[in-house]
């Protein structure tokens, strides 16, 4: 009977590691089984590496800030993502294909509309001058861009009746709520909509 000493393999164990390999010119070489695959070098382990782990927090004031940036951080990525038109990133009343098809249909074209604020800036400071001549002329010409805004508002909700019903046929949507959704979008300044506009002006929807 063998007596084994603590933390030493057995022979049997050592010897089922070898592998014998025999050359073509006869001669036998031996190696080791190891795990099928190269041990990786120390830059491409360091490389796989996401990062060192932050330490915990020590203090209920410094859990609370960090808790904050990284919520700062995710709605930050959110309305990077609401901004491009991720349906996923949007609220429900800009969800779904037939909303990004009016947006489309509105933003592919110069609407009158676009126009309202800086209209709108003129003819207040028109009221503030004190000549009732230039104050006639401000209550006429705010009057002639509103009959343009109806005018122009009328054309953008046939045109997106007509695009709905020839691409969305069976949309449940409300006719009456996808022109509002248009027009209302429609009275913002380009670079102010959101989500931000996905075609250039004159394209082809």
């Amino acid at each position: 009977m063998k007596l084994r000493l603590p933390g030493r393999r057995p022979t049997s164990d050592t010897a089922s590691d070898a592998v014998t390999t025999v050359t073509p010119h006869g001669s036998t070489a031996v190696g080791t089984t190891g795990k099928g695959r190269p041990t990786p070098r120390r830059n491409e382990a360091q490389g796989r590496r996401s990062g060192p782990v932050p330490p915990p927090p020590t203090t209920r004031k410094e859990a609370y800030k960090r808790m904050r940036e990284q919520q700062a951080a995710g709605r930050g990525n959110t309305r990077l993502a609401a901004a491009r038109g991720d349906d996923s990133a949007l609220p429900a009343r800009d969800r779904g294909p037939v909303r990004r098809l009016v947006r489309d249909v509105v933003d592919a074209r110069r609407n009158a509309g676009s126009f309202f604020l800086a209209v709108a800036a003129l003819v207040l400071v028109g009221y503030f001058i004190p000549v009732p001549a230039v104050q006639s002329y401000t209550v006429f010409v705010w009057f002639a861009f509103f009959l343009v805004i109806i005018g122009d508002s009328f054309l953008l909700g046939r045109r997106i009746k007509a695009k709905v019903t020839e691409r969305f046929p069976d949309t449940d949507q409300k006719m009456r709520s996808l022109v509002w959704y248009g027009v209302s979008r429609a009275t913002m300044i380009r670079r102010w909509r959101f989500p931000k506009p996905q075609v250039p002006l004159g394209a082809e929807v």
